[in-house]
């Protein structure tokens, strides 16, 4: 049923969604399409796939947007094809070709050693076509009017950087990096260690830490799902949103103090916790939120969990 201005009501949904996003599509694309379908209210999603890419999109819904910024800053893993001997404008299969440059076959051993030079911290310089903003415009837009401007180079971590798949001209390599990495730049790098250039011709996100290994969801799946009432069909398709936490250590609380914490108010954290940041739960195993417990063994709420006071379980308030 629509509401009035003819648009599909939408609802309170909490949870997060790991999204299998397709090639073809924007980031942005793909998260107003499950908006669309699970008729949710609020939704973001945690780091942008380039159209040319597929893979791992985490999709967070109402609550979960608080803690977002968790999975942006996240370690990611990638599987990317290059192809050497050109270079696109863009980086990707997407772009023009700008410029060739013909070598001997690359020996397998040369690409082992050029990703050894590439692996650990290094410094990158963004691609033009980025959404990084210079001047308060976004590069891409710069580049689109056939203009290049000087761009700094930025600090990142190639933790994994292997070759999955020899070829001479079209090889695929497995990265594990650091939040802020272009792969389409690291690529271009590894062709300038070799003598050549390239561009990237497919890439796939495997993983958004902690989420090596889990379960991706497809947008086919979900419009399926879909074709039915929204509700527990698709519901069952999200994740607790705490997922999107950190491995913090966990501090419970008791009743009382679990709505003073819940109302802004520090409490002490039981005995034996270390200073550091913290998830933090109530009675029955329920999420509050995350806080940072100081040298004083006082809890302090950071990022809290938003909560009907007409939901408050009555033996939170008892003893208060």
């Amino acid at each position: 049923m629509s509401d009035a201005g003819g648009r599909r009501p939408r609802r309170a949904l909490d949870g997060l969604l790991l999204l299998d996003k397709p090639t073809g599509m924007t980031s942005n694309a793909a998260l107003q399409r499950v908006k669309w379908l699970f008729q949710a209210r609020k939704a973001g999603h945690t780091g942008s796939l380039d159209p040319l890419a597929s893979g791992m999109l985490p999709i967070c819904f109402g609550e979960a947007t608080k803690f977002a910024g968790y999975l942006l800053d996240a370690d990611k893993v990638y599987r990317v094809q290059a192809r050497f001997g050109v270079r696109t404008d863009t980086g990707d299969a997407e772009g023009h070709p700008v410029a060739t440059r013909v070598r001997d076959p690359i020996l397998q051993s040369e690409l082992a050693a050029a990703l050894v030079a590439l692996t650990g911290p290094i410094q990158q310089i963004p691609p033009m076509y980025s959404a990084l903003k210079q001047q308060g415009q976004r590069l891409y837009a710069i580049a689109r009017e056939g203009r290049e401007v000087p761009r700094d180079p930025r600090p990142v971590w190639i933790r994994e950087f292997v070759l999955e798949a020899y070829d001479p001209v079209t090889p695929v390599f497995r990265v594990r990096c650091s939040k802020g990495t272009y792969i389409r730049t690291l690529i271009e790098d590894l062709a300038g260690h070799l003598g050549t250039l390239a561009h990237v011709i497919a890439l796939r996100r495997l993983a958004v830490e902690p989420f090596g290994g889990q379960a991706m969801v497809s947008l086919p799946e979900i419009e399926a799902l879909a074709a039915g009432p929204a509700g527990p069909a698709l519901d069952s398709l999200l994740r607790p949103f705490q997922d999107a936490v950190p491995p913090w250590p966990v501090v419970r609380l008791d009743g009382p103090a679990a709505l003073r914490l819940s109302r802004g108010g520090p409490v002490p954290a039981p005995a034996g916790h270390v200073p550091g940041p913290v998830r933090l739960y109530g009675p029955g195993d329920s999420f509050l939120g995350v806080g940072e417990v100081g040298v004083d063994g006082i809890a302090s709420p950071r990022r809290l969990v938003a909560r009907d006071p007409d939901e408050i379980p009555a033996e939170w308030v008892a003893g208060l």
